[in-house]
């Protein structure tokens, strides 16, 4: 899977126990230690019983061995830089469609380029090709539609070989399922963030004002226009919306993402023809 940031410049620029008919185990002791930003929990036991409770090491190192698998082959992010002689108006990511080199984002993400009249806009794209070569090109918006917050690009990779994800179905995702996304947020390449689908068919705001139903909900932080994938590596949402805590910008940990099956009836018609199906009759 080939991800790329794009950056838009405008120019000139516990007590464990057991059933009451049962004795209750004896009280486990746990200590935290900070190990280069991360937490390390120590269990203290002797009862042989509880060590036999605790998770198989095989088991958990199988499970860490295929998260960190399913990033790598996921995931060609690329470092997000600023032009010095531009004023940057819009980031976000996104991921490579097809072999046409076609990008998939957010609409809000590009709005600016979308509605641009005067030719001021432009629209960088970092990307990093099946080699880990990094390299940037401008793209050109063909297409959008703000009712379902969706942008297509089109980028020039001449003499680069990019990787176009593999899509999923969302039509059968299910609440509690593992899910990660990946992304470029504020410039910080190749960030990968897990979580589970925390909600299905949600209705929230779109950029016309009106409204994205059958979102997908997730408490996995992400990054506008960047994919939500499952754990067989296929995208199954596009990432589009946060919520903040009123007032303070914080975000609340409740993330939606737009379902793979809507983005699938609305991409290639924004290739053809630059709008949307609906905006043809």
């Amino acid at each position: 899977m080939a991800l790329f940031s794009l950056q838009n410049n405008l120019f000139p620029l516990p007590m464990l126990t057991t059933p009451s008919s049962t004795k209750s185990f004896p009280s486990v002791t746990t200590c935290r230690a900070t190990i280069f930003g991360s937490s390390l929990v120590l269990l203290y036991s002797t009862p042989l019983t509880l060590a036999q409770q605790l998770p198989n090491y095989d088991e958990l190192q199988q499970q860490e061995d295929h998260l960190v698998q399913l990033f790598q082959s996921s995931s060609k992010g690329v470092m997000l830089n600023e032009d010095e002689d531009a004023k940057v108006e819009g980031t976000g990511s996104g991921f490579i469609w097809d072999k046409f080199d076609h990008i998939v984002t957010n609409y809000h993400v590009v709005a600016k380029l979308a509605t641009d009249t005067r030719g001021l806009q432009r629209c960088k794209v970092f990307l990093v090709d099946a080699k880990g070569n990094s390299f940037d090109r401008e793209g050109t918006i063909i297409g959008f539609d703000p009712a379902y917050d969706l942008a297509v690009l089109k980028v020039d990779v001449d003499g680069y070989e990019v990787k176009p994800v593999v899509l999923g179905q969302s039509n059968n995702l299910r609440v509690g399922q593992s899910c990660f996304a990946i992304g470029n947020p504020y410039g910080y390449e190749n960030t990968l963030t897990t979580g589970v689908v925390s909600g299905l068919g949600r209705e929230i705001p779109s950029p016309n004002g009106g409204a994205i139903r059958g979102a997908i909900q997730t408490d996995a932080a992400i990054n506008a226009g960047g994919p939500l994938i499952d754990s067989y590596g296929h995208v199954v949402a596009v990432n589009t919306a946060t919520f903040t805590k009123k007032g303070t910008g914080i975000s609340s940990g409740v993330n939606f993402a737009i379902p793979i099956d809507t983005v699938v009836r609305t991409v290639p018609y924004l290739i053809v023809h630059g709008t949307p199906y609906s905006n043809r009759f």
